[in-house]
């Protein structure tokens, strides 16, 4: 157990450094949505070898952060979708409503996972077959309000990060399967900043 928890730990850290790093480096345009799509791309061929053969370095690096069920379906997989919810923010949305979007998955998600499984008690009320706790959505949602308050304006970061929180709290679903967190997030925060400012111009 101690294992597990320090694995998520790690998880979740390094979560964290990468999306700050993508948030730096799009910021300042060190990064494109071609970059991002090119480590997609590595990615996913490196999941599809490291499924079938090890490989020195790469598998044990995956093997000290990714959960045991990545392991046996898709190495990797979080990250695949990390990169693919980063990717599809910087090409549907504007600048600043990507970076608030990739913001609110790189703090929201993160520390949500984290103090909800330290602090959670109150039983998650969108979605009863899950194991969520409903003080990490709300803690996370601070958090991620502070880190997109830093691109878009305090009022739709709030309703953003809330919104998108919430979103994940749910659990969501489609074709029976759940959307991975690191895809509905950005999507669902970038398009709530999107229509507030269509319908909402006054805010």
């Amino acid at each position: 157990m101690i294992n597990m928890k320090l694995q998520e730990l790690r998880r979740q850290i390094l979560h964290i450094i990468t999306g700050t790093i993508i948030l730096f480096g799009f910021y300042y345009d060190l990064l494109s949505s071609l970059s991002i799509f090119l480590i997609l791309i590595s990615g996913i061929i490196l999941s599809f070898i490291v499924k079938y053969q090890r490989l020195v370095f790469i598998s044990d690096f995956l093997e000290l952060f990714q959960r045991q069920e990545e392991q046996d379906s898709v190495p990797a997989k979080g990250a695949i979708f990390f990169f693919l919810g980063v990717l599809l923010a910087t090409k549907i949305f504007t600048k600043d409503i990507a970076l608030a979007s990739i913001a609110i998955l790189t703090f929201g998600d993160s520390i949500s996972h984290i103090f909800g499984k330290e602090f959670g008690r109150v039983k998650n009320f969108l979605n009863n077959n899950s194991k969520k706790a409903l003080e990490g959505s709300i803690f996370g949602a601070v958090c991620a309000f502070f880190g997109a308050v830093i691109f878009v304006r305090p009022f739709e970061a709030f309703l953003a990060s809330f919104i998108a929180m919430f979103a994940e709290l749910a659990e969501m679903k489609l074709a029976e399967e759940i959307i991975d967190d690191n895809l509905l997030i950005p999507l669902v925060a970038g398009t709530v900043i999107t229509l507030l400012r269509k319908f909402f111009v006054g805010f």
